[in-house]
């Protein structure tokens, strides 16, 4: 009997996680690799961070979504290195072999080459940086009550890097809590001074939106209080002053750095597979140009087709029809008939500002306001994963919305205590 053939997904991103979904039950071998034992939803990030969502409304957990599968397997490991000549991939656990290997890891936090800027600023990828966000936010208005006046203000000082949707929306959400929140929780405690600032080195916030939308988004924050600052370009920060390249300065304890971001490196990838911000460079297959049984999806894939000449935006709708095609190219495979070259057809883009307020971006028109926010609350509800998880969302949204209020302000910081590691022997997996 011919035995069956092995991919492995590397990411159990939007990308990854989509491709394994659409590889159920197929005639395939699926193994998916991810260094955590969850999905993390991206999108709602930032409203873990300033404590309008529960990390796990936005996490779930991989086993519970392949619980029934009969052919998808996971592994929870950091991936190493790949051989590519000998199709054997090597994690922290063991080394897997594979017949087609799809490396889906996504990317990381851009600082620049900055390391000054990257062991100062709070980065938000991932639900433990979210977390660890959201804790340092909220002790910031605890240490508050009792800092001494001349150090007060560089405390109040909240500067988010990045005038893209992360930045835009956190910066957002960061105004409306001292607008909503901080004069009930703090009713003995003045928090005028607190000032959101918004740093983007383009000349416009969302800039690759319409016109419209970034002048009304622009509109927005500065109606919450944001000060907004393009053309701006923060050279270093040293845990107490952004220093910009115009040589001004911002007094600050709190930086979000939301300004970019990079391919995760895989060790044993020809250095010619890979171009600007560490992308993969991949046919119209996803396939590694140059390179036989390798496929590349999601943010890290870097494809130039005729529509989208410098390769397509990094969102999570590319990933996931970047996905859907090569699960459909995989099964054509195995049928040795022709495979689907892949076309992004653009559904259009969004982002929330604060409470109705939101810009939204479709092929043919733009609009913005309080439809634009229920289409934006609308369209990343149905994104989740579960029933349950969209019904506890829905109803902290809807109480929120109510209210002006949630329920999850808590610092939950990680006990001291240390364990001695339980010891792990590598081996060779070469079947599970």
């Amino acid at each position: 009997m011919k035995s069956r053939k092995k991919v492995v997904i590397v990411g159990a991103g939007f990308a990854g996680l989509r491709l394994a979904q659409d590889l159920e039950n197929s005639r395939y071998d699926v193994l998916l690799i991810d260094k955590n034992n969850y999905h993390q939803f991206q999108p709602l990030m930032y409203q873990v961070a300033t404590a309008r969502l529960e990390p796990a409304s936005i996490s779930f957990p991989l086993r519970k979504v392949f619980q029934h599968s009969k052919n998808v397997r996971i592994r929870i490991a950091d991936v190493l290195s790949v051989d590519t000549n000998n199709k054997t991939i090597k994690t922290s656990i063991a080394d897997f072999d594979y017949d087609y290997l799809v490396i889906s890891f996504g990317c990381t936090t851009n600082y620049f080459g900055n390391p000054h800027i990257e062991s100062c600023t709070f980065p938000m990828k991932s639900v433990p940086e979210a977390i660890q966000l959201r804790n340092r936010i909220l002790q910031t208005f605890e240490d508050a009550l009792i800092a001494s006046p001349e150090h007060l203000q560089a405390m109040m000082n909240f500067v988010v890097v990045g005038g893209g949707p992360t930045g835009v929306e956190l910066a957002g959400a960061l105004a409306e809590m001292k607008k909503n929140i901080l004069p009930r929780d703090y009713p003995d405690k003045d928090f005028s001074k607190l000032t959101v600032y918004l740093l983007e080195g383009s000349p416009h916030v969302l800039s690759p939106m319409s016109d419209e939308s970034r002048k009304m988004s622009r509109h927005y924050l500065e109606e919450l209080g944001v000060v907004v600052m393009t053309e701006t370009i923060v050279s270093n920060y040293d845990g107490k002053t952004v220093t910009l390249q115009n040589g001004n300065t911002i007094e600050a304890r709190n930086v979000i750095w939301a300004a970019g971001i990079a391919g995760n490196k895989l060790p044993g990838i020809p250095e010619e597979c890979i171009t600007r911000g560490n992308r993969l460079l991949v046919s119209r297959h996803n396939e590694l140009l140059g390179l036989r049984d390798v496929y590349a999806i999601g943010d890290i894939a870097y494809m130039e087709t005729p529509a989208y000449p410098k390769g397509h935006p990094q969102v999570a709708s590319v990933a996931i029809e970047q996905a859907k095609v090569l699960a459909k190219n995989l099964k054509l495979i195995l049928d040795t008939k022709p495979q689907t070259e892949f076309e992004y057809h653009d559904k259009g883009s969004m982002a929330t500002v604060g409470k109705r307020k939101a810009v939204v971006d479709l092929p043919k028109f733009s609009f913005q306001g309080r439809f634009a926010w229920f289409l934006w609350m609308f369209v990343h509800l149905m994104l989740i994963l579960s029933v349950k998880n969209k019904l506890s969302i829905f109803i902290t949204w809807a109480y929120s919305y109510f209210n002006n209020d949630s329920t999850l302000r808590v610092l939950l910081t990680a006990a001291n205590k240390k364990v001695d590691n339980i010891p792990v022997v590598r081996h060779n997996a070469q079947k599970d």
